[in-house]
């Protein structure tokens, strides 16, 4: 009874350690345009520039790039998100995504075109997510302010759709900007109590006459009611049917570690009660005899 119980104690302490020892509060952060968390993160590409080892040097923590949330926010952003810490949600960890620089690594688009956001998800949730752009008196070398931001979102979208890995949002780019800007994401969850931040940086250049959005004809169809997500033709994985894929599949992980946790703990005790039925012990051949009984077991 003594090692049965050691070996129970074994696995739950072990179970214990692998779960807490894999994040659980990682999530996601733009991709496209590309966030400065994601950017400046492990898989971003821009770790050595300039801005992103500044960022790091004054407290950023890019090693969980996906992970800007603060809880109980419900919709009350600009009360509770400080200006001049916008881009680290006023997480003291994340304070040098707030520095305010001209050299953040940035996505070059066209002012008022079509554009696919993407949402890179490490564990996906329900929610909205909504897109802010800068003002045109926007300075990159101030600190970003709530009066720098649109008050309206240019697109909110809710419960996209999840491919590789990512939301997937189509839309529109807002029209009107030229140069350094700034696109401000919230994903607000509707499963959890959390709000997750973001800053993008952009170069918007003037759209040609080619690519300007054209006036809508008389006979137009009557426009959908739902999101912009839902003109998207290719199919879709519904966000509860994702678990996670790639290298940042973190359930899958601990999935496959508490199996094999829990496999060594059921052939122990298997193993142990066959021994005490009379089964063959450790490293004798089956068929030997029983020196108990003197009757000769097969096994």
């Amino acid at each position: 009874m003594g090692t049965r119980r050691a070996l129970v104690a074994f696995a739950v302490i072990g179970t214990t350690l692998l779960l807490t020892a894999v994040p659980a509060s990682a999530h996601g952060a733009p991709t496209s345009p590309l966030s400065r968390a994601a950017a400046c993160g492990p898989e971003g590409g821009r770790a050595e520039t300039p801005a992103c080892r500044a960022a790091i040097a004054a407290g950023a923590a890019v090693r969980e790039w996906d992970n800007i949330r603060v809880a109980r926010i419900d919709g009350r952003d600009r009360e509770r998100i400080p200006d001049g810490e916008l881009c680290s949600g006023g997480l003291s960890a994340y304070r040098g995504l707030d520095l305010p620089r001209t050299d953040w690594p940035a996505t070059t688009l066209t002012a008022g075109a079509r554009h696919t956001f993407r949402y890179r998800t490490t564990i996906p949730h329900r929610g909205t997510f909504r897109f802010y752009v800068t003002t045109a008196s926007y300075a990159p070398d101030a600190r970003l302010t709530w009066a720098d931001v649109e008050r309206k979102p240019f697109l909110s979208v809710t419960d996209p759709p999840i491919r590789d890995g990512a939301y997937e949002m189509p839309g529109r780019l807002p029209a009107g900007r030229t140069g350094r800007h700034l696109i401000y994401v919230i994903w607000q969850n509707s499963n959890t109590q959390d709000t997750y931040y973001s800053c993008s940086d952009v170069i918007f250049r003037a759209a040609s006459r080619a690519t300007r959005p054209a006036a809508p004809a008389a006979s137009a169809a009557v426009p959908r009611t739902r999101s912009e997500s839902a003109t998207a033709d290719a199919p879709a994985v519904p966000v509860a049917a994702v678990t996670g894929t790639g290298p940042f599949s973190r359930p899958l992980v601990v999935g496959a570690a508490v199996a094999v946790v829990v496999a060594a703990l059921l052939a122990a005790v298997v193993g142990r009660r066959m021994r005490r039925a009379g089964g063959p012990p450790p490293g004798r051949p089956c068929g030997v005899r029983n020196h108990r009984s003197g009757r000769r077991r097969i096994w």
